[in-house]
């Protein structure tokens, strides 16, 4: 349907003819319909009528979407035209009487929530009313701004014009209030919100954002977040494929009007002096949040472009600002980190080359203009800016590092007298060493001088920046414990001096964070690792730090985490390869001996007994630009790590673990959502999901799991989603209907296939609990299909696994489904099926020989010809044997004096459920 619309489109572009372009624009109205886009319906419809008001198809259709639209009285007055122009059309009359009785529906709505609106503003504009009357005043109109009846009369009563009063009210709660309802008003709605910033103008709610109180500012940035999402609400789509990506070129050109004011006035905060320092981290959040595409299918970055072109010059004077400097605007301890997420979220979402290259030829000319100038404050700005956008776009950094002077201005300013010159110089030169070429300059160069400044200098601020200078270079081999910076024990050394700073409360915060910084860089070094894990004052400092404010920490916390727990990705060489490359004399990575798996386990012992959890659930609960993706990453692996252990799964679900891996699994990295997946798959195995993720949160495990289902996966992440799964799916009709709508199906069938024959008999589980839908049951009725087959097939297997959920399977189906068993015969030869019941019935497995007695039953039941077939076989002596043995429930199961009271999930991984490997339930 979008492909159609798409040619639609195409066709107006090409068409001169009016009366064709009417036609076109009447059929594309009918694919907005279907796409549920009742907005461009509606449009498209009124440009058709604009040609020929006679259309009544086009009349219709605008009638349809007006009624989507919520406007009715436009759509009454279309269908009843449709009506007179074709009495006997009864899709006409219908919608005519539909739509009457909801007009009639949302007057009586509208007449009670009419006077409550009334009684509200009265109060609020009566000069007399005391302020606590005013107040619940104001609280009662967010309320009814909540409700659909009570926005609309709020908006039609001139609404918006009292909020601009309320808006200057000194009282914070009125203030508050005033926000809140225009959340109410601008939530979902377009036309509302377009009215609402026209009507209260930009910067008026920027001026709110912008003020010292955090409450007030939050709650702007809240509704701006509203404005923002409603405005681009079209724009906010995943868009897949070709026709769609040119549907979407043709549709959105460039930002509209409104949200270019928007985007203006937050631009124009970000240097503004006037501006609060978490004003200005509201303005640079909300950019961060709204700016960059949400989905990379979809072609069109304008937003991104104008942002650029409009505004990146306003960005890097709050990236090179040096809060010491009295004239520079208010900083928060966040905002330089926010700055550096920005610039990094518009670089990623540049679409080629010569779009990169103009983003950092920009920045570089910002940084040399600045750089050339005589003054130091210049070069302290263009080094800070520098040092930001090594943090955020890193090829573009290290571009602007290459400036020339840059680097000796560097390593001068570091030994400056002035604190706040050498604090500048040392980050910038810590940053710097990320990469191993200029690492390998500054190691030489730079150490002699960062050690000097450790030993010599009075301030605190330089001796902890220079501290974890030395500690960057000193882990430039990363896990290799063969290639080492420094002398042995020397990276032992400076990760005691970081753990005695982080330790050392009477720091302030941002010198603690740095130590962390440089712990995240020596945990590299298995011995630090277990010094480090070993220190329970040192781990519970930092989980401190994590639940702190300051979030420029998280992704420290989250680096160091993932060191300790060895869960970042390790490729281990081909045994072959290694040894030539021995035998070429070529240097050949080495494992440290702490950092074999006994080891790690002990460490992950230590990390949950410190409260590592809580530290890694408050890291996500709090949004922040700090928050990266990179650092949702960190986090997820560590869980992942965490959860390794079955007997760990449980402590970590009860400090609230599996709640905060719900959204990591869909807010991450693509190799952060596999990670959190798998974790969520591996409690999932081993809990009772229904304790792990009570209420409505189960059901949003069922999309992680499912992606897992995916051959860019391992085969062991595809069995543990197959195996958690099967428990979801053995929990009830409404978890298996949503497996059925993320279309899990059709992965489970193709696992089926699978060559490894855990995957394959777990595939195979999973299926048995999902026959109970019946729409699955469905699929098997459906002729033309191998399905019924592959079942029959499987239950002659060797692999008792795989026997056992087959045999379940085809239980199930010949139970719920009795025609399937008429096709039983069909599958395969008459002998060969004959031979795998028998096989069934004589296994010396009890879950075996009870499934295939069902399945005799179920045969029996259904036809006479099949119970002739099987009294005529040695199934009757078989069944006769299974009497004499005991085996009595069985036989009474065949000879039809039972009654089919329920039937249970045949598989369930978690042993903490009540059902068990026993098969289709049947009691007597």
């Amino acid at each position: 349907m979008k492909g159609a619309a798409c040619c639609y489109s195409k066709a107006i572009k090409l068409s001169d003819c009016k009366a064709e372009r009417a036609v076109l624009y009447r059929n594309r109205s009918a694919c907005y319909l279907k796409l549920e886009e009742y907005t461009k319906a509606e449009a498209d419809a009124s440009k058709a009528l604009d040609t020929d008001p006679g259309d009544v198809k086009a009349r219709f259709r605008r009638a349809q979407a007006c009624q989507k639209l919520g406007q009715l009285n436009q759509a009454f007055e279309d269908s009843q035209k449709c009506a007179q122009l074709e009495p006997k059309n009864r899709a006409f009359q219908d919608l005519l009487r539909e739509l009457g009785a909801q007009i009639q529906q949302k007057a009586k709505q509208m007449n009670s929530t009419d006077a409550r609106v009334q009684q509200m503003f009265s109060l609020l504009l009566d000069a007399s009313a005391t302020d606590s009357d005013r107040q619940k005043a104001a609280q009662n109109l967010v309320v009814l701004s909540r409700e659909d009846a009570g926005a609309e009369q709020i908006f039609r009563n001139d609404g918006v014009k009292l909020i601009q009063r309320l808006l200057e009210s000194k009282l914070e709660d009125i203030l508050l209030s005033a926000l809140r309802t225009l959340v109410g008003l601008c939530t979902g709605h377009q036309s509302r919100t377009m009215a609402i910033v026209n009507e209260l103008g930009m910067q008026q709610l920027c001026g709110v954002m912008g003020t010292g109180a955090s409450a007030v500012s939050l709650a702007a940035c809240h509704l701006l977040q509203v404005m923002f999402e409603a405005l681009t609400q079209d724009m906010r789509k995943d868009f897949r494929g070709k026709d769609e990506a040119m549907l979407a070129v043709l549709v959105f050109s460039e930002p509209s009007r409104e949200l270019r004011s928007m985007l203006r006035h937050l631009l124009d905060m970000l240097p503004a002096t006037a501006v609060s320092g978490p004003g200005r981290d509201s303005a640079i959040n909300l950019l961060v949040k709204q700016v960059p595409r949400k989905c990379q299918k979809n072609p069109d970055n304008s937003v991104t472009l104008w942002v650029i072109d409009q505004g990146l010059k306003q960005i890097l004077e709050v990236a090179g600002t040096v809060p010491e400097l009295d004239h520079g605007p208010a900083l928060t301890e966040n905002t330089n980190m926010s700055c550096s997420v920005l610039l990094s979220k518009l670089y990623d979402d540049l679409k080629s080359d010569k779009e990169r290259e103009n983003f950092s030829k920009l920045c570089e000319d910002y940084v040399q203009q600045h750089f050339n100038r005589p003054d130091v404050e210049s070069k302290l700005r263009a080094i800070q800016s520098a040092s930001t956008l090594l943090q955020g776009p890193s090829d573009t950094g290290n571009q602007a590092l290459e400036v020339p002077g840059m680097m000796d201005a560097v390593i001068a300013l570091c030994a400056s007298k002035d604190v706040s010159h050498q604090q500048v110089a040392v980050e910038a030169l810590i940053h710097a060493s990320g990469k191993a070429k200029r690492a390998s300059f500054i190691t030489p160069n730079g150490v002699a001088l960062l050690k000097d400044l450790y030993k010599n200098s009075e301030n605190d601020r330089i001796r902890v920046r220079a501290l974890v200078g030395l500690c960057k270079l000193g882990s430039a081999g990363g896990t290799d414990f063969s290639m080492k910076q420094f002398a042995e024990g020397s990276t032992v050394k400076l990760a005691k001096q970081c753990r005695k700073w982080l330790c050392n409360d009477a720091l302030p915060a941002t010198s603690r964070r740095w130590s962390v910084e440089g712990l995240a860089y020596l945990t590299f070094d298995a011995d630090v690792k277990e010094d480090l894990v070993g220190d329970r004052n040192a781990l519970r400092a930092m989980f401190e730090l994590a639940k702190s404010e300051d979030k420029t920490v998280l992704f420290a916390v989250g680096s160091t985490l993932v060191n300790c727990t060895n869960s970042y990705d390790v490729e281990k060489p081909d045994p072959q390869m290694l040894e030539l490359a021995k035998y070429a004399k070529q240097h050949v990575p080495e494992e440290h001996p702490k950092d074999e798996a006994s080891y790690v386990e002990k460490r992950l012992g230590k990390l949950l007994e410190a409260g590592v959890v809580s530290a890694l659930v408050c890291m996500v609960r709090h949004e922040s630009p700090a928050l990266t993706e990179s650092c949702r990453e960190c986090v997820a692996r560590a869980f992942l790590a965490l959860v390794d252990r079955q007997q760990d799964r449980g402590a970590v679900v009860a400090q609230g673990g599996g709640k905060a891996l719900i959204p990591l699994a869909s807010d991450n990295t693509v190799v952060g959502k596999v990670k959190s997946a798998q974790a969520l798959a591996k409690i999932t195995i081993t809990s009772n999901p229904e304790i792990a993720f009570p209420g409505e949160r189960i059901y949003e495990v069922v999309r992680p799991l499912i992606s897992l289902l995916s051959l860019e996966c391992t085969l062991l992440q595809n069995f543990e989603a197959l195996m958690a799964l099967t428990n979801l799916a053995g929990i009830s009709e409404r978890l298996r209907s949503k497996m059925i709508q993320e279309k899990a199906v059709p992965k489970m069938e193709g696992y089926m296939f699978e060559e490894h024959e855990l995957v394959r008999a777990a595939a195979t589980e999973c299926m048995c609990n999902m026959v109970l839908s019946t729409e699955v049951q469905q699929l098997y009725l459906a002729t033309g299909n191998d399905r019924l087959k592959l079942l029959v097939l499987y239950s002659g297997e060797e692999d008792e696994r795989l026997r056992r959920a087959a045999a379940g399977t085809l239980a199930m189906l010949t139970a719920e489904q009795p025609e399937l068993c008429a096709r039983v015969p069909a599958t395969v030869s008459t002998t060969h099926w004959l031979e795998i019941l028998q096989a069934l019935l004589l296994s010396e497995v009890g879950d075996l020989r009870h499934r295939g007695v069902v399945i005799a039953r179920n045969l029996m039941t259904a036809e006479r010809s099949l119970a002739e077939t099987l009294m005529e076989s040695e199934a009757l002596e078989i069944l006769s044997v299974l009497a004499k043995g005991g085996e009595k429930k069985m036989l009474l199961v065949i000879s039809f004096r039972c009654t089919l009271i329920d039937v249970q999930p045949i598989f369930t991984h978690f042993p903490f459920s009540m059902n068990s490997f026993i098969g289709c339930i049947y009691l007597l």
